[in-house]
């Protein structure tokens, strides 16, 4: 948007100096008054050909010539950029990157997702199945113009690399940040940038080669993923573990039966089930769904928790299910 804006202040401003020029010039030269020496320099620089004011003498005459001769390419030119904006659709475009802005600032808590390559696309999806708000920062600009309107919206053209693409984007707001750069080192810059501006962001970074992966944590990355890595574990797993590979897949929502792996925290339960057992709540009877896994705030994970663990504060469960009973657990016990 500001290389649009650059465009059409520029023109405007070549506009005012030429008129300003012909104005004193006629002003100057031939002694007419501010009214006449308006009406003569749009007369002359629209070159419609109309009779002079007064008859001019030679200095105006050569100078009407090389004012003429100047004009044509600075008229050319504004005319150029105010069709474009008029006609094919850049004032609207301006337009929508303005409201578009405007809504980024009032986001919080969203998440800024820098790249829209394959990692970036994906986690794009997955974002919105989730749906949680989200920004994109992306250098190229037709990428945005092949997508539908819902996600045009959420596009920022920015290299994310500076500082100004990442305030544009909300980083001081966020709650996290990440970041699927194919270039290892312009994720390690974004990671330790994004850190100094938001220190309690949460910084989810790529990584192409292994020995990046410390430098990332000490950029202040909270979690590197290595989808090189991953992919070769993965295509090793079918062979070693088909089965286990298979169910992972399901949770993948990859086949008919689609199982969902969520996470409910206790503040996100009904203060009537907070403080209870998981025996008491007896979430298996109720909804279908299976508390598969309890992040306690002193002890940490535990896999298949005792039923007589109780519910605390900062306390998550993770409940495994369809997608229909996860819903049913969200409405009786959030």
């Amino acid at each position: 948007m500001r290389k649009s804006l650059k465009r059409l202040i520029k023109a405007g401003i070549l506009l005012i100096l030429s008129i300003a020029a012909g104005i004193f010039g006629y002003m100057g030269l031939e002694g007419y008054s501010l009214q006449d020496a308006m009406y003569m320099t749009v007369v002359t620089i629209s070159t419609v050909g109309f009779q002079e004011v007064h008859p001019l003498s030679g200095a105006g005459k050569i100078f009407t010539t090389i004012y003429i001769i100047f004009n044509l390419g600075i008229f050319a030119y504004v005319i150029s950029i105010f069709t474009t904006y008029l006609f094919e659709g850049e004032l609207q475009q301006i337009f929508k990157e303005f409201l578009q802005g405007r809504e980024v600032k009032n986001l919080k808590d969203h998440v800024i997702v820098c790249g829209y390559g394959r990692n970036g696309k994906k986690t794009c999806e997955e974002l919105i199945n989730g749906k949680l708000n989200f920004v994109v920062i992306e250098r190229n600009e037709e990428i945005p113009r092949h997508l539908p309107d819902y996600l045009k919206s959420r596009f920022l053209i920015g290299n994310a690399t500076l500082d100004d693409a990442l305030h544009a984007a909300g980083i001081e707001r966020a709650s996290a940040i990440i970041t699927t750069l194919p270039n290892d080192a312009d994720n390690v810059f974004i990671s330790l940038t994004a850190r100094e501006l938001n220190p309690k962001v949460n910084i989810i970074a790529r990584a192409s080669e292994e020995n990046t992966e410390k430098k990332l944590y000490r950029a202040g990355a909270s979690h590197v993923v290595m989808p090189d890595t991953l992919g070769g574990l993965h295509m090793a797993h079918l062979v070693t573990k088909p089965f286990v590979i298979e169910f992972l897949e399901l949770l993948s929502g990859v086949g008919e039966t689609k199982l969902m792996l969520e996470e409910f925290s206790f503040e996100c339960l009904n203060s009537t089930y907070r403080n209870k057992t998981i025996r008491e709540l007896d979430v298996r009877n109720e909804t279908g769904v299976t508390i598969v896994g309890f992040k306690d705030n002193r002890q940490g994970f535990k896999f298949n928790p005792d039923p007589n663990t109780k519910i605390g504060e900062n306390d998550v469960l993770i409940v495994l299910g369809i997608e229909e009973d996860i819903e049913k657990f969200k409405k009786r016990y959030s």
